[in-house]
């Protein structure tokens, strides 16, 4: 949800908290694409990241039966247990960032389905949160920033082609499943907003072999995107054999695919722990 500049008070009394980025669905028409969507079943394992004033809460359970959610406002988790009883709404009082996802799918008994409409200020951390736990997903869908979304599905030579496309694409299949406009939303934020399905690879189509390292190789070839990867990467360009990556050391971040990037980072982790130096995970 976006950031809003200052406190609203909602219908119903609550007042939106600009701390935790709060602004609520309420457009029946969009609710119900987005829960078509979704297509939850009976006996899926939901998890709702932010429930807020159940505009998704409601027909998720109406359609699965239970979910569980996370909520870190407890005026909107106190409210939440007057509607719901324990066998419909199970919720855990909790910052998303500090959420364990794969002790959460133990707990549940089996991968879990992620639904959020995330707070837009800090959607970022917890995609990369979120990514920690993709094997005991089945898929997330989110609701986002428009211009996130457009960053996420990106491809090669895109100018919005990023360090953030990169890393998730190389662990989801991703599609954007809808637009949602701001006034779908009380109170209205400034942007246009989009849902995404993210699906986990299969593990054994997975090829990083060590996230650390991708995430440290990607995040230093996109930080002066502009730059040559010579350039960019000359902590340890030399050591690389660019022919055998098919690789042009004078191609800069943005050209390079996923799979490029892979092949890349697994290069540099296959290096002598002391030959690179300067390599330092990065994922926030």
């Amino acid at each position: 949800m976006p950031t809003l500049k200052s406190s609203v008070t909602i219908s119903d009394g609550h007042i939106a908290r600009k701390r935790f980025g709060q602004n609520f669905l309420h457009d029946p028409r969009v609710i119900a694409r987005i829960i078509q969507a979704i297509d939850p079943k009976p006996g899926d394992r939901i998890v709702e990241i932010g429930p807020g004033q159940a505009a998704l809460t409601a027909p998720l359970i109406a359609k699965a039966g239970h979910i569980h959610a996370i909520e870190i406002d407890r005026d909107l988790a106190a409210r939440l247990r007057k509607r719901f009883t324990a066998s419909e709404l199970a919720i855990t009082e909790q910052d998303v960032l500090r959420t364990s996802f794969s002790a959460l799918a133990d707990q549940l008994g089996g991968p879990l389905r992620i639904v959020g409409n995330l707070p837009y200020n800090i959607s970022s951390p917890i995609l990369f949160h979120l990514l920690d736990s993709a094997e005991q997903v089945v898929d997330q869908h989110l609701m986002l920033q428009k211009e996130v979304v457009d960053r996420l599905v990106a491809g090669h030579g895109s100018k919005i082609y990023g360090r953030l496309s990169v890393m998730l694409q190389a662990r989801y299949q991703m599609a954007r499943c809808l637009t949602v406009p701001p006034g779908a939303f009380m109170p209205a934020p400034k942007v246009d907003s989009a849902v995404i399905r993210m699906v986990p690879l299969p593990v054994t189509a997975v090829k990083v072999c060590d996230w650390p390292i991708f995430a440290a190789v990607v995040a230093l070839a996109f930080t002066q995107r502009r730059k040559m990867l010579r350039k960019s990467l000359a902590a340890y360009a030399a050591m690389l054999d660019w022919d055998a990556l098919d690789i042009a050391r004078t191609q800069r971040a943005e050209e390079l695919s996923v799979d490029h990037f892979v092949g890349l980072a697994n290069a540099v982790a296959s290096l002598p722990l002391e030959r690179r130096q300067g390599v330092e995970p990065r994922f926030s």
